[in-house]
């Protein structure tokens, strides 16, 4: 995990098999910021949706218990949204570096969508 502190935040970026450990232990919550689209088609499972186009940093989920990792599809518009997560006031925040193309490289576990039906399938390479 690489870290920075800037005004008395940090600011994380983490592996696909980090965010996976921690997921997997309850400890981080993933937040997806792609489009609804790009969700529906596929995403990790459990990680909550809030698109970059509506993010309000108001509206994240509290930190006492869990830190909030943010992806995307290739880690651009996470980092984007973390950083403004840190500018309105949120001291701890990370994101996955190389977003979801990241997480299918790593060979680790998603949802997507069967091509034959259109429903989500459990995809586990």
């Amino acid at each position: 995990m690489k870290s920075e502190t800037a005004n008395g935040a940090t600011f994380e970026t983490w592996t696909a098999a980090e965010v996976k450990a921690a997921f997997d232990a309850n400890q981080i919550v993933v937040i997806d910021v792609r489009t609804p689209q790009e969700f529906m088609f596929e995403h990790i499972p459990g990680a909550l949706l809030m698109p970059l186009a509506f993010f309000d940093p108001a509206k994240l989920p509290g930190q006492t218990d869990k830190r909030i990792v943010f992806h995307c599809g290739s880690g651009v518009r996470s980092e984007r949204v973390a950083r403004a997560a840190m500018a309105a006031g949120v001291t701890q925040i990370a994101h996955l570096e190389g977003g979801f193309g990241a997480w299918k490289a790593a060979g680790l576990p998603y949802v997507g969508t069967n091509m034959a039906t259109g429903a989500p399938q459990l995809v586990t390479p």
